[in-house]
């Protein structure tokens, strides 16, 4: 922020902002706006160059979705937080129907702040318990997006059996759940133990590249993980793999495929996390 006392001035107002009352923050600084619930964590990033771009790694990880199922109609999110995801679907999966899900009505109402599309006949934004709807036996989804961080954490109605149970019964039989973990979150070995208890086998942890993060993928159909090959070629398929680094993911995939919960290591040096064990 050098030579630019604009975003000096909003960066120490943030900091002098008691962020103790669970309401949504909004940053803006000369290249970009952010959403948080604490000084510590970014809920949301948008670059105001590339308001559409998804400028946190973890999100272009949750996108590895496409290399699971490439041809979604339906696209259900938990979680709207700054519309990252639902903006990068809405502008690259034209005939993709969207969904999403927020419980906040304080940070519905940062949509325009965030440049989220108004809703349409393809995109919708409903104010809902992500865990009360996704029960709805009216819904059906292709993907289920699920980043349900709020100022506590993770919402605990969104990592329980029924949750997960709820979520595979939405699913159609080639639908794939893809859900943000941060690494710090001290029941991600229970949660892992909870999706494998739902899903079997169907399902794979993968560590963010450039985040403090994890994504877990769970897949309706029965069976492993397609070849390292079609999910390379599913990667390339796209003309904006490069941008959302699908190859790499492709290849974190296989990686943690099945994992069992008890490879999950809890590191308490420094910033405590979880670690991949051999």
């Amino acid at each position: 922020m050098d030579g630019d006392p604009t975003s000096c001035d909003a960066f120490v107002k943030f900091l002098s902002t008691p962020l103790n009352d669970r309401r949504p923050f909004v940053l803006e600084t000369q290249h970009a706006v952010s959403l948080h619930f604490d000084h510590f964590a970014t809920q949301s990033c948008m670059s105001l160059r590339a308001p559409d771009r998804l400028a946190l790694g973890y999100t272009r990880t949750m996108m590895g979705f496409l290399l699971l199922q490439p041809a979604p109609r339906h696209i259900c999110m938990i979680g709207l937080g700054g519309g990252s995801l639902a903006k990068y679907c809405y502008r690259h999966l034209p005939d993709v129907e969207i969904t999403a899900v927020e419980i906040d009505p304080e940070v519905i109402a940062l949509r325009d702040v965030f440049r989220i599309p108004a809703d349409d006949a393809r995109f919708k934004v409903l104010c809902a318990d992500g865990a009360d709807y996704i029960r709805s036996e009216d819904v059906t989804a292709d993907v289920i997006l699920v980043d349900a961080y709020g100022s506590g954490g993770i919402a605990n109605q969104c990592t329980d059996l029924a949750f997960f149970t709820a979520c595979r019964e939405r699913l159609t039989k080639t639908g794939v759940l893809a859900i943000n973990f941060t690494d710090d979150e001290p029941a991600l070995d229970l949660y892992v133990e909870r999706l494998q208890s739902v899903f079997g086998s169907s399902y794979t942890v993968v560590r963010c590249a450039d985040d403090s993060n994890f994504i877990a993928f769970a897949w309706k159909g029965k069976g492993r993980l397609p070849s390292s090959r079609i999910l390379l070629d599913r990667a390339f398929s796209h003309a904006w793999a490069d941008d959302l680094r699908l190859p790499s993911t492709a290849r974190r995939l296989k990686g943690g495929e099945s994992l069992d919960p008890k490879r999950l290591i809890w590191r308490e040096n420094g910033h405590a996390h979880w670690e991949h064990g051999a």
